[in-house]
């Protein structure tokens, strides 16, 4: 078990996860890559951009130094949107002691490189970096009302999923350890992609008949695309799976679905993504998808309906009718 946490990101997560962590009597502190948002935060004991609602425990300490966020601590929370966590990590290399091992937190994939959130840090920090993943449905609102909530830590480390296993554990909140990093992140980052087209049918008022094919034929997608690049299948009949995907296409705080909803009503992207507070990890992460499932000659019909959808301007009737329409097959 990890005494001294630091949390790399003051988003929602990041945010939940220092919550969590101090409730348990571990000191733990937050870094935000700009000072002044941090000290609002710290301030206003409120994350009211990412996480209204929920005041900060006095126990939760803010650090805004490059250095003095890695100096003491034991363990790194990595709660980075995706395709900012290369420029972070770039950032606070130099200052980052030998061997600290780090935990994502973070869903998607990288636009430039199709690397995972854990193939980044390593990329930049070297292989030697210890790394794990966290993830499954936790949705961050919930965390904080203290809702009975379950994840999975996969690391190829099992000491290190242990460690963080029995940090991140309480009566509310259970942890499972798994080995698939591959698998549990893929997971992650695509049903972010599945959610925007559970919005979409929300918002179009297509019903729940054709939200239950989407979340089946979805999950089904995602495992032949996970397969295709090493994962283990039982890993997306799991929590970081099927757990995560129904979470993110049904719950109503979902920035996936919420964006994909506002879609089905009408809006264009632009309009859908201005009217969101935070990074909707599902539009960028649709663009490294598709460019993952082509250079691994995956079929994915949902996720590329998806992505004509946000950036061919695809009506949305046209693409469910020619999702319908495809050629008849077993299942």
């Amino acid at each position: 078990m990890f005494k001294n946490v630091s949390i790399i990101g003051d988003g929602a997560m990041g945010t939940v996860m220092a919550m969590l962590l101090a409730e348990r009597g571990i000191r733990v502190r937050i870094w935000g890559h700009d000072a002044k948002q941090l000290a609002q935060i710290a301030t206003a004991r409120e994350n009211s951009l990412f996480l209204p609602g929920h005041k900060i425990p006095p126990a939760v300490q803010f650090q805004p130094d490059d250095r003095q966020i890695l100096q003491d601590a034991h363990l790194l929370v990595s709660a980075i949107p995706c395709q900012y966590i290369r420029q972070i990590w770039l950032r606070l290399k130099p200052h980052l002691p030998p061997g600290l091992p780090i935990v994502s937190v973070t869903k998607g994939i990288e636009n430039d490189t199709l690397m995972r959130p854990t193939q980044i840090i390593a990329d930049v920090l070297g292989t030697d970096t210890p790394t794990a993943v966290l993830s499954g449905p936790t949705i961050a609102d919930e965390l904080a009302r203290r809702l009975p909530a379950t994840a999975c830590v996969a690391s190829s480390d099992q000491v290190l999923a242990s460690a963080i296993q029995q940090t991140f554990s309480t009566d509310w909140f259970r942890i499972y350890t798994n080995k698939d990093i591959i698998g549990v992140e893929l997971a992650g980052a695509c049903k972010n992609v599945i959610a925007i087209a559970a919005g979409i049918i929300d918002g179009i008022g297509a019903g729940n008949n054709a939200k239950a094919a989407l979340l089946s034929r979805g999950l089904a997608e995602i495992t032949r695309l996970g397969l295709a690049c090493g994962a283990r299948p039982e890993t997306f009949a799991g929590l970081a799976g099927l757990g995560d995907l129904v979470t993110t296409c049904i719950s109503p705080l979902g920035r996936n679905r919420s964006l994909g909803e506002r879609i089905g009503q009408g809006q264009t992207l632009e309009q859908a993504l201005a009217a969101t507070r935070s990074v909707v990890e599902g539009v960028s992460t649709c663009r490294s998808v598709v460019a993952l499932a082509t250079k691994a000659q995956v079929e994915m019909p949902i996720t590329f309906a998806v992505y004509q959808v946000l950036f061919e301007k695809k009506p949305v009737k046209q693409a469910i009718q020619e999702l319908m329409c495809r050629q008849l097959k077993p299942e």
